[in-house]
């Protein structure tokens, strides 16, 4: 496989059918478990592994990017998301012969290429602050319990470490809407 996760993006798009067999190798038995453990089958598995990489496609096609984590990081994460959302359409499906799915293909690619718009924006402003932030949030995130949390960074007390998360939520809050793209994400 390429080392350079740009160049795998741009295989990816270019429909590179040896990148795309290591991907499915590599990467999809982690979706595919993800899906199994959350109410899903394999057959919901290997769809949403292909809605993850048409979305790749297109976004790609109309908006070049970069992928800062590894190239299964990104599929993993967009492949969970993806799954979470149709679980949810399924949760909220009427039961009635004559209903219709509101929502085509093309909907839930634009959906999800959004989504990952938003999620790197995210990635990119927890970067962006202090790495003390960082960690205490990235623990947070994880549900570390406050215990473990004062005794991994030396805290005092929880009390401490709920403040401290309270401000570095704070503060990723603000560098995230303080950016220009959140505005015209928020728009959409």
């Amino acid at each position: 496989m390429l080392d350079n996760t740009s160049d795998i993006v741009k295989e990816i798009a270019s429909g590179n059918r040896k990148i795309l067999q290591q991907l499915y190798t590599s990467v999809f038995p982690k979706i595919r478990s993800y899906v199994l453990k959350n109410n899903g089958n394999t057959q919901d598995a290997e769809d949403i592994f292909q809605k993850v990489l048409i979305q790749v496609i297109a976004r790609y096609k109309t908006n070049p990017f970069q992928i800062k984590s590894t190239i299964e990081g990104f599929l993993y994460i967009a492949g969970s998301n993806l799954w979470k959302r149709e679980l949810n359409k399924r949760k909220n499906k009427v039961t009635n012969d004559k209903a219709f799915e509101l929502l085509s293909d093309d909907d839930d690619i634009v959906l999800a290429a959004l989504e990952q718009e938003k999620w790197d924006l995210f990635q990119e402003m927890l970067n962006s602050i202090s790495e003390n932030c960082k960690k205490l949030l990235q623990l947070f995130f994880k549900k570390v319990p406050y215990k473990k949390i004062v005794d991994q960074l030396g805290y005092k007390t929880d009390n401490v470490v709920r403040q401290r998360i309270f401000n570095c939520k704070a503060q990723l809050t603000k560098a995230i809407q303080n950016d220009a793209r959140y505005k015209e994400l928020k728009g959409l």
